[in-house]
């Protein structure tokens, strides 16, 4: 067992970043992985004060699924991050700072109205905080054979970008992450404790690349597997640094 890719999400709803290797630490999610989120008008956040909240309280893809026609291009030293659609720069901004935050506020304001979420928009981050699907800070994990296992139900590719998860894992049978909660896993030098499964909502159904609601992922799961999960969280307990290719293997 490998790990064949890993990404995270700085921004919660837009695109991924690859990377080829990444430091944990324990208890932590990976570093910037949902570090900001984009509020919609209907909602309250206290920066100074955060406290976990659902994930429609922000522009996410379970509801604006017109986010994924978006290309967000982040550099995590410069903080910069660039918008594209159709190839084509649209805005761009330092989203550590004020004034770079409210380019893109200004763009996805104009960009995303008259979805279901009410702007204006307002792209947040408060120090420490990961605006995660769950309350909990952890490490996604997607087992690449399950998600090939789908494709017998659905007759189409099914693209694992679609569950958003930090580690795709090759190497091992479809579905084995489902026996691996509440035990503990290797991830080269990293120790990590597998604690829930995840269920899927119908930001699943998005493409990741058109936008378009184009597959019944949900209902493919529940007819052909008899329940709506694909990939596990796991909590950091042993930090440091994990790299593509390095070894998976299960503890107890």
């Amino acid at each position: 067992m490998t790990i064949d890719a890993i990404h995270y999400y700085p921004v919660k709803g837009l695109t991924a970043q690859r990377l080829d290797h990444v430091q944990l630490m324990p208890g932590e999610c990976l570093p910037q992985d949902r570090r900001f989120a984009i509020l919609h008008r209907a909602t309250h956040f206290d920066l100074a004060n955060p406290v976990w909240k659902p994930k429609t309280n922000f522009l996410a893809l379970v509801r604006d699924e017109k986010l994924a026609t978006l290309d967000a291009v982040y550099d995590a030293e410069s903080a910069m991050l660039v918008l594209h659609r159709n190839g084509k720069a649209v805005a761009r901004g330092r989203i550590d700072t004020a004034t770079g935050r409210l380019l893109i506020d200004q763009f996805l304001s104009a960009y995303m109205d008259g979805t279901a979420a009410p702007g204006p928009y307002k792209l947040v981050e408060s120090p420490g905080h990961n605006f995660t699907d769950i309350p909990d800070k952890a490490v996604s994990l997607i087992n690449l054979a399950s998600v090939q296992d789908i494709e017998r139900v659905t007759k189409a590719p099914v693209d694992p970008l679609r569950m958003r998860g930090n580690l795709h894992l090759a190497g091992l049978p479809a579905w084995a992450e489902m026996q691996w909660v509440g035990k503990r896993i290797a991830v080269g030098g990293v120790e990590l404790e597998v604690f829930k499964t995840t269920t899927r909502c119908a930001a699943v159904e998005v493409n990741p690349h058109s936008g378009e609601r184009d597959m019944a992922l949900l209902k493919a799961l529940k007819t052909g597997f008899g329940h709506a999960v694909c990939g596990v969280y796991a909590r950091v307990v042993a930090g440091g640094e994990i790299r593509q290719g390095d070894a998976v293997r299960v503890l107890d």
